[in-house]
């Protein structure tokens, strides 16, 4: 079936490519949403509702299971790297451009399978659920599976969620949780002439930064899956004018924990961490917090799910939207055949030979007769 720039019967290369050359920056995913729509209504055997840039699209066949399979439309901003461009690098066939791998390829994927499975008489041997959402690169509040969630909830519901996140061809299991909080030094305004009747704020940071610096992050095993944390510092703001000692210095760091700590967990963590900053007087804003989710592999749809793939599960480096599902107690795991290493880079990539049998695992697992329940 064809929209004006959208067809769903081209292979995953070639829609991956539509997708990426259309940029989607995070709040900018109007038009790409009105592609996806477009197509998705035109199969004529999904119903297919709109809320703001979420797309949702499912069939109503009476299988016994229903696969949900989610993917976020928006990317990072474009960094010279829109319209995509094939190229062979070190004996790969690559295809470069903006979302590529996070997560446009996903995106595509999904869409074959709507194309494959969304007209009147195809016969999946599972129910399925479509949700490309926006604003995921984005802070939390603005999570376009979140309105969902809240307006919708009932098209989130299945047997087995799979996120179409980058993960290589791999199946990732759980997630990390983030928090960001934000560090504030105060300080005392002078005349950099005469700095000693004042307090340099930034100065004042470093009590912060050599803290980070020595930070030994803790290796977790959970569920057979090794998961990293990390915590590290990623903006820091201070000063008013070139002659004058700042009175205040911002330092913005990011928390990535493992699941077994939930987000009081984490900021209880994180507190103790700059324990004797903040006596000193630094103040810690949260500004953004998102928990995580544990594997879930033993539950028997994930477990199949991985079996049908092949290859051995590992932890999910990075914050997903499993994390919601998870929270309604509905398995969930990543899949898709971006590399989650090239995520967010200038020469982002995915290799081409990565997207054939991503699709064909996905299929078989789809078009299977064993439960997923």
């Amino acid at each position: 079936m064809t929209a004006p720039g959208l067809d769903l019967s081209a292979d995953v290369l070639a829609l991956t490519r539509a997708l990426v050359d259309l940029p989607s920056v995070s709040g900018t995913e109007g038009p790409l949403a009105d592609l996806v729509e477009t197509a998705l209504r035109g199969l004529g055997g999904l119903e297919v509702v709109r809320i703001g840039n979420n797309v949702l699209a499912r069939t109503d066949l009476g299988r016994d299971t229903r696969v949900v399979l989610a993917g976020h439309l928006d990317t990072v901003p474009v960094a010279d790297n829109v319209p995509s461009r094939r190229e062979t690098v070190d004996g790969e066939d690559r295809l470069y451009g903006c979302g590529t791998s996070d997560m446009k390829a996903g995106d595509a994927l999904m869409l074959r399978v709507a194309g494959m499975f969304g007209t009147p008489g195809a016969a999946p041997a599972r129910d399925l659920t479509f949700v490309f959402y926006d604003n995921e690169e984005v802070e939390a509040v603005k999570n376009g599976l979140g309105q969902v969630a809240r307006e919708l909830r009932g098209w989130l519901y299945g047997d087995l969620a799979i996120l179409l996140e980058p993960t290589d061809g791999d199946v990732e299991g759980g997630c990390q949780g983030t928090m960001r909080v934000v560090l504030t030094v105060p300080g005392k305004r002078a005349h950099s002439a005469r700095s000693w009747l004042g307090a340099n704020a930034i100065h004042g940071a470093s009590s912060i930064l050599a803290v980070l610096g020595a930070y030994e992050a803790r290796e977790v095993e959970i569920d057979g899956l090794h998961f990293h944390e990390g915590l590290n510092a990623v903006r820091i703001e201070g000063g008013v004018a070139g002659n004058v000692v700042p009175d205040e210095c911002r330092v913005t760091v990011n928390f990535r924990f493992a699941p077994d700590r939930d987000e009081d967990d984490a900021e209880a963590h994180v507190r103790e961490v700059f324990a004797d900053a903040l006596a000193a007087g630094v103040t810690l804003e949260v500004t953004d917090m998102s928990g995580g989710a544990l594997p879930g592999l033993a539950e028997p749809a994930a477990a199949e799910f991985v079996a049908a793939v092949g290859r051995p599960a590992r932890a999910k480096l990075g914050w997903t939207d499993v994390a919601r599902f998870a929270a309604f107690g509905i398995p969930a795991v990543n899949y898709g055949p971006g590399d989650p290493n090239q995520a967010h880079q200038r020469g982002e990539h995915v290799r081409v030979d990565r997207l054939q049998p991503a699709e064909d695992a996905l299929i078989a697992y789809l078009t299977s007769t064993g439960s997923a329940a």
